[in-house]
């Protein structure tokens, strides 16, 4: 049995669940997330918690419990909690600016560059190379960092560009002289 899958899922006060065919909605303090589950995966739910089972042991059921049930559990922890993902931006000259919707990054090319967050999405900035992303749902939360992050990936040598506050980048020592 999937360890993961056979967890129940929490629900805090304050959120509740709608449940239409394979269509969840869970709404919270922080606002409401919509998730189409798979067919296959029976949720049952109970006034404080939520039950994934599945029919049949095979392997393609017990990856899609463990799936199912984390889904859930991250649409509850995100209109409660929200999430968020740090990044640094490291080199001489390299900054960040937000004006509403709009991230410009300087990065060391001959234009800055421009970023539209997507809906759902704030950028909070510190000292101008310190950025966090937040918002509820968890998988936009991850490919917005991973965006920004994608514009200027760090590299080995120096250690210049945006990395995740808790990657470590392997440094390469560089040409050695006669």
């Amino acid at each position: 049995m999937s360890r993961i899958g056979k967890l129940p899922v929490v629900i805090p006060a304050g959120v509740k669940i709608s449940l239409n065919g394979n269509q969840m909605v869970v709404t919270g303090p922080k606002g409401s997330l919509t998730q189409e589950l798979h067919e296959r995966m029976t949720v049952a739910v109970e006034t404080d918690q939520i039950n994934v089972t599945r029919p049949s042991d095979s392997k393609q059921d017990s990856a899609l419990h463990g799936l199912t049930r984390a889904l859930i559990n991250n649409m509850v922890v995100g209109v409660t909690v929200g999430f968020k993902k740090d990044l640094e931006i490291n080199g001489v000259g390299y900054r960040a600016e937000i004006s509403g919707k709009v991230l410009t990054l300087s990065l060391g090319y001959s234009h800055p560059v421009v970023y539209e967050l997507p809906e759902g999405i704030s950028v909070e900035i510190d000292k101008q190379t310190k950025l966090s992303v937040i918002g509820i749902d968890k998988q936009l939360v991850g490919s917005t960092a991973a965006k920004i992050r994608s514009y200027r990936k760090p590299e080995p040598y120096k250690g210049k560009g945006i990395k995740y506050a808790d990657e470590h980048i392997l440094r390469k020592a560089g040409k050695t002289g006669k």
